[in-house]
């Protein structure tokens, strides 16, 4: 696994962040329309189907998901079952920049979980880039202005996104640490993903039967919920997630979970681009700072 970062694995590494950026807008937009358990739900069975005629051979009978069986049961339910639902649900009640701030703590927990449940060694180098990149990401946050960040008022979607990103975190290291036994089909992305994506689905849709169960589930049908989902199935899910898996393979979880930190930037650039805000001097800082802890973190790094 080489650590080395080429101008077609950085283009691979941001193209997550920007994806998901539009997914915690759209996610927000939608949470009036949908609950949250029920729009992963539809989320994750729109993006098998976007599989389905990519990798329809990973359900026979013969494939090598099925001896794996409990390794991408447990995949499905830290990337796709818990993850997604706790960020939806973490929309509820907080704003899009409110979970950037939260889920831009991932490089510290990658480093963390990395350390104490999958014995991968930490250098001092990576909690400097951590810090560097991370203060990048309150500049986007505070605008340029540290004392803002003092009005910031946290709810309880907050401690959703606490939990969504640990989560994550130990969704990252799986999917470097696949377990010993037959060949898994990771070199065919689709059927990897769908792989994923299958069990997903099933803890995605128990955690919404339980939501109607509880009398909390809702759906308020439209041509809007129907783009916002087409939306996030195709982009967030199908060719975010293979993007983001492809760079661990490249990378290794630490150095591309870093990349994440510029989804508030990218955030900032889409409104710049589609709600006609003036770029401001803390957007080419947060920049500088960004890719500074990632270039920082990625110096004589070793493979997880």
């Amino acid at each position: 696994m080489s650590q080395r970062l080429g101008p077609s694995t950085i283009l691979l590494l941001c193209l997550p962040s920007l994806t998901w950026a539009g997914n915690a807008v759209v996610g927000r937009l939608l949470h009036e329309l949908i609950s949250p358990m029920t729009l992963n739900f539809l989320r994750w069975t729109l993006a098998l189907l976007i599989l389905l005629p990519l990798a329809h051979t990973v359900f026979r009978r013969s494939s090598a998901v099925w001896p794996q069986w409990r390794y991408y049961a447990t995949l499905g339910l830290l990337g796709i079952g818990s993850y997604n639902a706790l960020q939806y649900l973490a929309l509820q009640t907080s704003q899009p920049l409110n979970t950037t701030l939260v889920a831009s703590g991932a490089p510290f927990w990658i480093l963390i979980v990395g350390r104490l449940f999958f014995g991968a060694t930490t250098r001092r180098v990576e909690w400097v880039g951590a810090l560097i990149s991370v203060a990048g990401v309150l500049t986007v946050l505070s605008r340029g202005d540290a004392l803002s960040l003092l009005e910031l008022k946290l709810v309880p979607g907050d401690a959703f996104m606490v939990l969504a990103t640990i989560t994550w975190a130990f969704y990252a290291w799986k999917l470097v640490r696949p377990p010993a036994g037959p060949d898994v089909p990771r070199r065919d992305w689709s059927a990897f993903l769908a792989a994923q994506a299958f069990f997903g689905v099933l803890w995605s849709g128990g955690f919404a039967a339980a939501e109607w169960g509880l009398g909390r589930g809702h759906v308020d049908w439209s041509w809007s919920l129907a783009a916002g989902v087409g939306f996030i199935s195709l982009f967030a899910a199908v060719i975010a997630f293979r993007a983001y898996g492809a760079g661990i393979q490249r990378v290794g979880p630490k150095i591309t979970t870093f990349f994440g930190n510029l989804t508030p930037l990218f955030t900032a650039g889409l409104s710049v681009a589609l709600l006609g805000e003036r770029p401001r001097l803390y957007h080419a800082v947060a920049f500088v700072l960004i890719v500074g802890g990632i270039v920082v973190s990625s110096r004589q790094t070793k493979s997880p």
